[in-house]
């Protein structure tokens, strides 16, 4: 048989997906015996097939499949913690969910510019692109991590939900710092919060209408007639509240996090599923949000770029623990402590501090700077990466000793 370019490319690709299941698989199992969070080790296992280890996985930042995967993946895991948070556990605490999703991002942003703009010798509003691209969390991460290990749902669904709505702001405020950068005009905080108000209420709003008519047809008691085909209305509805809302120039990511707290919370809309059909959902979901981080992140990891971190590393050393020893602790005290509803405890206070990790959507941004050329883009993308390194392979896998310490584990 004639093998066509087509039929090898497919072959390759064929073996390529093989091959990172097949790794994700294993070293998540290594990762239950040493009782760590899974992504860490895909990571791991990414920069060691990567083209800085043995040079097996060769997919390109900017390749189709790359950007597939990130952002449908990344936008299952955002569903996936939308529909865990119960939104009676976050009454009490959204002034201080709002200001971390918002002045929060400001906040790291600025911080990390002073210290980029000192400790790399550059621009400060090169030093403030930098510091937008990395100032928001990354669900990709923290939602697996509170999956495996089971810290009180008050801290651990505020932390979930934060880093959902603040990474329409981290990206936002990128995207306004960069076309200053390109334009030569100035910076515009105004603007900006113009922008994240506009692009948030279209993103809340499409995937409440998104929520609301996914939960109609499988678990209303008359009009679910979709109720067997539960999973692949899940899968339809998460490409359809991205898509929809992000054509609108609006926050795709905001609206697969509301459409999943909608579907999670259908039971306040008066829906509810058979318990088989709810329980075939919620396997569906869990395998579906694992297969998803381990492409992330064994990619993610394969990606890193180790020269460039060589070039630059104690530099990026340095403004990615004044980001996380500085700007982290200063963003919780300033947005949570107003909060005298939420009666937020030193120890929970304590715990925000320190679990705020970095990983997809600023790595993605970097790579986009990248390959446009940006002035100073490989500094920018030499401190996301150590970043994106650093927060997961420390932070993540401390997450469970450091809620055991603070008694904030659930019993």
């Amino acid at each position: 048989m004639e093998h066509t370019p087509a039929i090898i490319h497919a072959k390759a690709l064929l073996f390529l997906v093989g091959m990172i299941l097949g790794v994700g698989t294993f070293t998540g199992f290594i990762a239950r015996i040493l009782k760590i969070p899974d992504v860490v080790m895909f990571l791991i296992a990414g920069m060691a097939l990567g083209s800085a280890g043995l040079a097996v996985i060769d997919v390109r930042v900017d390749s189709t499949l790359n950007q597939l995967l990130l952002i449908f993946g990344s936008c299952y895991i955002l569903f996936d913690g939308g529909a865990s948070v119960r939104i009676k556990v976050l009454q009490g605490v959204w002034p201080t969910l709002l200001s971390l999703a918002t002045l929060g991002v400001l906040i790291s942003a600025l911080v990390t510019a002073f210290a980029a703009q000192y400790l790399l010798h550059i621009p400060f509003i090169f030093a403030m692109l930098l510091g937008a691209v990395i100032a928001s969390t990354d669900p990709a991460t923290l939602v697996p991590v509170f999956r495996q290990v089971q810290v009180r749902a008050k801290i651990a669904q505020t932390v979930m939900s934060e880093s959902a709505f603040n990474d329409a702001m981290g990206a936002i405020l990128s995207f306004a710092v960069l076309g200053a950068v390109m334009s030569g005009t100035d910076f515009s905080i105004s603007a900006s919060l113009a922008s994240l108000l506009q692009q948030s209420l279209l993103g809340i709003v499409g995937g409440l209408i998104m929520g609301y008519l996914a939960a109609l047809m499988i678990a209303h008691e008359k009009y679910s007639f979709l109720a067997e085909y539960a999973p692949v209305v899940t899968l339809m509805s998460v490409a359809a509240a991205y898509l929809s809302v992000d054509n609108l120039h609006a926050s795709g990511f905001m609206a697969v996090f509301v459409f999943g707290m909608v579907l999670g919370n259908k039971d306040l809309l008066g829906f509810k599923m058979a318990a088989d059909e709810e329980n075939k959902l919620s396997d569906f979901i869990l395998t579906t949000s694992l297969i998803m981080r381990i492409f992330i992140f064994i990619l993610l990891g394969s990606q890193v770029n180790f020269a460039l971190l060589q070039q630059y590393f104690w530099g990026a050393l340095a403004v990615v623990l004044v980001f996380i020893f500085i700007a982290r602790p200063l963003v919780v005290l300033v947005c949570a402590l107003p909060n005298r509803k939420a009666q937020w405890t030193r120890q929970e206070l304590l715990f925000m501090c320190w679990t705020r990790e970095t990983g997809v959507i600023p790595g993605a941004l970097a790579g986009m700077l990248v390959g446009m050329k940006v002035p100073y883009s490989e500094v920018i993308a030499s401190v996301t990466f150590m970043a994106i390194l650093i927060t997961i392979l420390l932070q993540a896998t401390s997450t469970k000793w450091l809620a055991g310490k603070l008694d904030l584990l659930e019993s």
